[in-house]
């Protein structure tokens, strides 16, 4: 089955440039728009867009896409070119108007052991195989968290100084491709994040960028995002690929859904609360939250949305009674971090927001702040650039902000978190 393409597509970006702000990086000209290959491999047979996901416990999902059929199969074992086992999975399509997918795998392989690479391939006697590492059973892990990614020169920036960090687990808060209907952007974003993402596991939730919905033509929202980017939702006692948990290396990760139900009476909030009351502090002290529009911003882009507001209003207080201890999200194309905070207001047993949707999209930086900054906001600054959130044990959690100068990642923003559960005051879970 080969992919059709249903429009000629030419990808053009244009970068906006900063717009200075107090202690923000005075931004050269716009690098050389970024622009992928549509074609790809040109055997249809070759496997591409590879990338790793975590599966329950001790489980990783392998998924790709070729033009034609193979087999769902993957080889694999812990020495190079060696592969002593073997497990089959599933393959699926998807149609957007003219436009047929190729064929994606998704194979799930394990009971792997923690902190080992693996290789991997998808034929035996391949000449090209992969590898990747499982995460850590305990502390420390380092997760790295850039959103709102996207296809730029900017995106390729961030991409390279990532693949610096040695981390364990990237998560994505929203906003992969920028496809926008445009659906070659899929499989060109697949190519380009594949090197990463084939290595270590990603864990992503959906943006606004991925509901390609248009009325009565193609009604169903996010059909590419789901096809293409399959979550463990089912590990997680979910019923949808929108919103799910997972655990790892003492860490409890909740990924939340901004664009789908979200009041007391949809399944997405029932879910979050039997989900918040199956978590084992003494198992993972460590709770984190990921959202893609925010519920704390300063910056004047995305204000007053529903997305944030209203599920705010609707889920806010599960989080506090909960305790959870940082919730991260994308939407706005800069960098925040806020002090502890809840209903507004600093509290020293409410999570730590920070927005991070800075990855390096085509719409440019979200570069107009509020004014005076208020208090419950720490730290902010419209530049592109990554996270690092190193857990070193159940109490304590480095956080740092590196934004992208000249091609460079320069740390700007350094902070220690303590774990709520460790501090006297809030460790009385209330839920």
């Amino acid at each position: 089955m080969s992919p059709k393409l249903w429009l000629p597509v030419i990808l053009v970006v244009v970068f906006a440039g900063a717009t200075d702000v107090a202690g923000a990086y005075n931004r050269p000209p716009p690098q050389d728009t970024l622009i992928e290959s549509l074609a790809g491999d040109s055997d249809p047979t070759t496997p591409q867009q590879v990338h790793i996901s975590l599966a329950g416990e001790n489980g990783i999902r392998i998924s790709w896409i070729t033009n034609t059929h193979t087999l769902p199969t993957v080889y694999y074992g812990i020495s190079s070119g060696k592969y002593d086992h073997s497990a089959n999975g599933t393959i699926s399509s998807y149609e957007y108007l003219t436009y047929t997918s190729g064929e994606i795998h998704d194979v799930v392989i394990g009971p792997l052991d923690p902190n080992t690479i693996y290789y991997y391939c998808f034929a035996l006697g391949t000449t090209h195989g992969y590898s990747f590492k499982t995460p850590p059973a305990s502390f420390p892990i380092k997760f790295v968290i850039s959103g709102d990614l996207g296809q730029t020169g900017w995106t390729k920036s961030t991409l390279e100084h990532i693949s610096q960090t040695n981390y364990d687990v990237l998560l994505l808060p929203g906003d992969l491709s920028y496809a926008d209907m445009l659906q070659p952007l899929w499989d060109s974003y697949g190519r380009l994040v594949e090197p990463l993402a084939s290595q270590r596991t990603w864990m992503v939730t959906q943006g606004n960028h991925e509901v390609e919905r248009i009325p009565a033509i193609h009604p169903s929202p996010l059909t590419a995002y789901n096809a293409r980017w399959h979550m463990p939702f089912e590990e997680s006692g979910s019923t949808s690929n929108l919103y799910y948990s997972f655990e790892v290396s003492g860490v409890h990760v909740i990924m939340l859904g901004s664009y789908t139900d979200f009041d007391s009476a949809s399944d997405q909030y029932q879910w979050l609360e039997a989900d918040l009351q199956k978590v084992d502090r003494n198992k993972t002290p460590w709770l984190v939250v990921l959202v893609h529009a925010p519920w704390y911003n300063t910056n004047y882009a995305h204000q007053d949305e529903k997305e944030s507001v209203d599920m705010m209003e609707s889920m806010e207080g599960l989080l506090y009674k909960a305790r959870v201890d940082i919730v991260f999200a994308g939407h706005v194309h800069a960098y925040e971090r806020f002090n502890r905070v809840y209903n507004q207001e600093s509290d020293d047993c409410g999570p730590v927001h920070i927005t991070i949707g800075d990855g390096g999209n085509r719409e440019g930086l979200a570069s107009k702040y509020k004014e005076p900054q208020p208090t419950i906001s720490a730290f902010r600054e419209a530049s592109f650039g990554h996270g690092e959130f190193e857990v070193v044990n159940g109490s304590y959690a480095l956080w740092s902000w590196h934004r992208n100068d000249d091609d460079e990642s320069v740390q700007s923003d350094l902070v220690w978190i303590k774990s709520l559960v460790s501090n006297p005051a809030c460790n009385k879970l209330v839920i």
